[in-house]
């Protein structure tokens, strides 16, 4: 796992930088954690998708079961949620969920606030992991300070530069499609989709194609 001065020298490089993904793989590296999910859960239960900031999990997990567990949390009530900040709250996925190969069914959800904004970070961890509480702890506080650098700030600008045809691709990624798929349905090359898709992530200062599809729901472009 990764030191604590470690994880606050790669938090000011990634602020420097402007970059939230890479703060936040650096706080899934403290805390020993696979994969990361930042959701705002103050938003409309009915939106979830469109709620995510930023996330490294598989998109079919975000789809289906991230934008789940955001409604979820986005239903309890303000007195709930200032009783449960910084509080890691451990659950099991259903058994029907299909997850990428040696990573545990538990996973824990940490909701934290950035300004005014309520968000939750989800964490996914392999099979057999020990978790340290301090450390869960820390990632709260720490995510706190590095999302509130970026919540709510250019990304509508950004998204309003995408093409027609970029949105066409960013639309049918969002349902589920791959590059090939794509390709077929809308007659042009897997490579440009692929470059589309790149022009998406360096316009929209995305890192996964998640980030994209999330930004683009929260502006209304799909």
């Amino acid at each position: 796992m990764l030191a604590r001065n470690a994880l606050l020298e790669r938090l000011n490089e990634a602020l420097d930088d402007r970059d939230l993904a890479r703060g936040m793989q650096a706080i899934c590296a403290y805390v020993g954690a696979e994969h990361y999910l930042v959701a705002r859960s103050d938003g409309p239960a009915d939106t979830a998708l469109g709620n995510v900031v930023t996330s490294d999990w598989p998109f079919d997990l975000v789809r289906s079961f991230a934008a789940e567990l955001v409604r979820e949390h986005g239903k309890m009530n303000e007195v709930e949620r200032c009783i449960g900040i910084h509080r890691p709250i451990f659950a099991m996925c259903d058994d029907n969920l299909r997850l990428p190969p040696a990573l545990s069914r538990r996973y824990c959800i940490i909701p934290f606030n950035a300004g005014s904004a309520r968000l939750v970070l989800m964490l996914l961890f392999r099979e057999g992991i020990v978790l340290s509480q301090e450390r869960l702890h820390d990632a709260a506080l720490m995510s706190a300070y590095h999302a509130g650098a970026f919540v709510g700030t250019g990304g509508a600008e950004r998204a309003l530069d995408l093409t027609e045809r970029e949105i066409e691709c960013l639309a049918w990624i969002s349902e589920g499609k791959t590059s090939d798929e794509i390709s077929t349905i809308i007659g042009i090359s897997r490579n440009t989709v692929n470059n589309y898709i790149t022009s998406i992530m360096r316009k929209t200062a995305t890192k996964t194609r998640s980030e994209a599809i999330a930004l683009a729901v929260r502006n209304s472009l799909i």
